[in-house]
């Protein structure tokens, strides 16, 4: 952080440079920086996607649809700096869409039932996946863009397009629900 008279200034770090670079380079046409660009999100975009739908296969579809958007959208971005809160709210719209076909399939499906071969987990990794799940779905993607993702208030009001207070109520509930299920008091 630098002080720029009473106001302070954070400077970008090295990777969101980076990331800022390969946009530059792809809305150029540069197909190995879409490459590039994709190989860095990837994970974080599939992370958020898992945590949201719960659900592997479908999370991958999400971040696959999503890479299709943020492909073919990248052209409108007109701040490179703005990329990731960006491309989360094309995923997280991407989600939406997901959990609004699986609910209507729900409704004229009978259910399938799958049994998961899962690895056991550590108990305190169950107990924060279980808190997280617990959590609105609001909440919980306020919490994995924050904490997870590391976006700023604004970036994750500028995701789940909310104003700034909402955000930052979201994620004040979110913390107090986790906290108090992670101590067992819920």
């Amino acid at each position: 952080m630098m002080q720029a008279g009473t106001q302070q200034v954070t400077l970008p770090g090295a990777g969101q440079l980076y990331d800022e670079l390969l946009v530059t380079m792809l809305q150029a046409g540069d197909r190995a920086a879409a490459e590039r660009l994709a190989r860095r999100w990837q994970p974080r975009l599939l992370r958020t996607a898992r945590r949201l739908l719960g659900e592997d296969e479908s999370a991958v579809s999400a971040v696959q649809d999503s890479w299709l958007a943020i492909l073919r959208g990248i052209g409108s971005l007109r701040d490179p700096a703005r990329f990731a809160p960006w491309a989360f709210a094309i995923l997280r719209r991407r989600c939406a869409d997901t959990i609004r076909r699986a609910q209507t399939r729900r409704g004229t499906e009978a259910p399938l039932e799958t049994e998961h071969a899962a690895l056991p987990e550590p108990d305190a990794a169950i107990d924060l996946r279980n808190a997280f799940a617990a959590l609105p779905a609001d909440q919980r993607l306020a919490a994995q863009l924050f904490f997870v993702e590391g976006l700023t208030l604004a970036e994750i009001a500028e995701v789940q397009e909310v104003p700034l207070g909402t955000a930052k109520t979201r994620l004040f509930h979110a913390r107090r629900k986790l906290k108090a299920a992670l101590k067992g008091d819920e």
